[in-house]
């Protein structure tokens, strides 16, 4: 949700520090601070600079601001959870002796109670955040003591007046990554924050804490896990895109071709899914499977129980994570649960994961980031390989997960897999490049249809969640009101609201109810509703009731969200730059939801 980032070097800490800011920016930017170390007054002193609104503002404030190299800096991009956005409620927070300065992603659930007991105790406060409770803390108790007393989630940065050469840091339930350089150290909540500075990270681990300075890594008696951070600089760069979104929209085929690589062998009606293989005989145990996601991973669950009931004959659930933690549901044996999120650090999924494994569940994980918490602790699962998804709206990722679904579904024990069905799925990145060549004919439809205000999305059978999607999407980047259905549904309530001025945007892949959507349209076109239809290339039907197609290329249909999404992705980035809005930023919303 959030972004921290922080330095201990012999460089100027500041511009480091603001630069890896930049690079987090999609996880939250209504605001923004950075806290170093200069000498103001002739004395060695914490230096505090915030502003308000995306980080250009800061980059402003701290034009001419120099930090002294060998000392800490830190800094921070807010999502606002607690206190409206304003440099008050903006990071870093102090103490009442703005001798300790600190970053802080995640949320304090007791903070009321601590504030009530800190004021009794002399403290007074400037913000209405939750995080300024910790610098308190930390005044009155110390380090350790102040993380004892703390219920919720954080990952913490914090420098002190009196060791200026030190950084410390925490995590419990939100991510935080060390950064190892020669004779430098980073702290990011994302490692994509830390590509092209180091090849070295380690990705702390609940409960895990210490210091970075120019002596090192220190963790108390924890030995840190170092791994290598293979992430390539130019991935997470717009390479003469004007959005990141649009980018990684035009990345999706070779995200899907990432997916299967290694994975997909149709000559030899083979899937071979590393991941997997020590779990191998547990899954033939397997007589029930729940899925838990949020937002469009949530989507992607839908057709993955589709999938898993289609071939793997898998009595499937689909569970909203949010609810997951909540939901007083049965005991049963013999099952798993599969966790799908990009980021691997989604707060609900998190603790949807933790509930399934008291539950003693074969926890499995479809996650894009590398080394992230539901990669770890889930007891087995299969990476996207979709590389950084910047833009805050996922587009590739949704479609790396759709691959990754495809593959684990028909790679289970006893799946009705068929030869002709692996060969159709290899062809799957080509089919999507080719979708991708019509995005100037997609752009021109988005400009006709970018002064309307409210939207019908439908589908059905395993395209009514990529209409769902669709709709959330057309939502997130264009701020229009568009709802996604079943278009069976469409008669129990939604027609209701169709006029000239409600378009419907169809999906009509050819399969199994093929003509009940075309019936569906009927009764949308009888009422005067516009109609966009996504069909497949060759239906000469679908002219005679929508206003306007756009053609994919033909699939088998369990296949077919993964080019009926496409199309979508696009009309929503071109209306979304039509309407003038931020399509890599929109508002309200971060990256990665890392609080409930």
């Amino acid at each position: 949700m959030c972004g921290i980032a922080a330095y201990i070097g012999k460089k100027e800490g500041l511009p480091i520090v603001f630069a890896n800011l930049k690079k987090l920016e999609y996880r939250g930017y209504d605001s923004a601070g950075v806290a170093f170390f200069n000498f103001p007054d002739d004395e060695l002193g914490i230096n505090v600079i915030k502003a308000v609104g995306k980080l250009d503002s800061l980059g402003k404030a701290i034009d001419g601001h120099r930090s002294l190299p060998a000392t800490s800096a830190i800094g921070h991009t807010r999502w606002a959870t607690h206190g409206v956005p304003n440099e008050s409620n903006a990071h870093p927070h102090i103490d009442c002796h703005k001798e300790i300065s600190l970053v802080h992603n995640g949320i304090v659930e007791n903070y009321k109670e601590l504030k009530v007991q800190l004021t009794k105790l002399g403290h007074r406060f400037r913000s209405q955040t939750d995080t300024e409770i910790i610098a308190h803390l930390i005044e009155e108790y110390g380090f350790d003591q102040a993380l004892k007393k703390i219920v919720g989630a954080y990952a913490l940065a914090v420098i002190n007046k009196d060791e200026p050469n030190k950084i410390y840091f925490a995590r419990l339930g939100s991510p935080l990554v060390v950064g190892i350089g020669r004779g430098e150290y980073y702290l990011a909540s994302d490692a994509t924050a830390l590509a092209g500075l180091v090849k070295r990270v380690v990705y702390l681990k609940d409960g895990q804490k210490g210091t970075i300075s120019l002596n090192g890594l220190k963790m108390g008696r924890v030995r840190p896990r170092i791994e290598r951070l293979d992430m390539d600089l130019e991935n997470a760069q717009k390479e003469g895109y004007p959005h990141f979104m649009l980018k990684e929209i035009f990345e999706g085929g070779e995200v899907v071709r990432a997916a299967l690589r290694g994975r997909l062998f149709p000559k030899k009606n083979l899937i071979k899914l590393g991941g997997l293989e020590s779990v191998e005989a547990k899954l033939a145990r397997i007589n029930r499977l729940e899925i838990a996601a949020c937002g469009t991973s949530y989507y992607a669950g839908i057709i993955g129980k589709m999938l898993f009931e289609d071939f793997a004959n898998l009595p499937t659930e689909i569970r909203l994570a949010s609810e997951y933690r909540y939901y007083s549901s049965p005991l049963h044996k013999n099952t798993s649960a599969l966790f799908i999120s990009q980021s691997g650090e989604t707060a609900d999924t998190l603790a949807a994961l933790s509930k399934a494994n008291s539950r003693k569940y074969l926890t499995l994980g479809i996650v894009n980031a590398v080394g992230s918490s539901i990669a770890r602790e889930t007891v087995a699962g299969v990476y996207n390989h979709a590389g950084p998804e910047i833009g805050v709206a996922s587009t590739k990722a949704f479609l790396s997960q759709l691959a990754v679904l495809n593959l684990i579904s028909l790679h289970w024990p006893n799946s009705r897999k068929n030869k002709r069905l692996l060969e159709e799925l290899a062809l799957v990145p080509s089919k999507i490049e080719s979708v991708l060549k019509k995005s100037k004919s997609i752009k021109a439809l988005a400009r006709k249809y970018a002064r309307y205000n409210n939207f019908l999305y439908i589908g059905r059978g395993y395209n009514y969640p990529a209409a769902m999607e669709g709709a959330l999407k057309l939502k997130e980047i264009s701020y229009i009101h568009a709802e996604g259905y079943a278009a069976g549904e469409m008669k129990h309530g939604p027609i209701a609201l169709i006029d000239k001025n409600f378009p419907t945007v169809a999906i009509v892949m050819p399969g199994r109810v093929y003509e009940k959507v075309i019936s569906n349209l009927e009764e949308i076109k009888a009422r005067g509703g516009p109609i966009l239809a996504i069909a497949a290339q060759g239906d000469r039907n679908i002219k005679t009731v929508a206003d306007d197609v756009i053609y994919v290329p033909k699939t088998m249909e369990s296949l077919t969200p993964l080019l009926s999404i496409v199309p979508l992705q696009l009309f929503a980035y071109y209306i979304g730059v039509a309407r003038g809005h931020d399509v890599d930023k929109p508002r309200n919303l971060a990256k990665s939801v890392t609080v409930e």
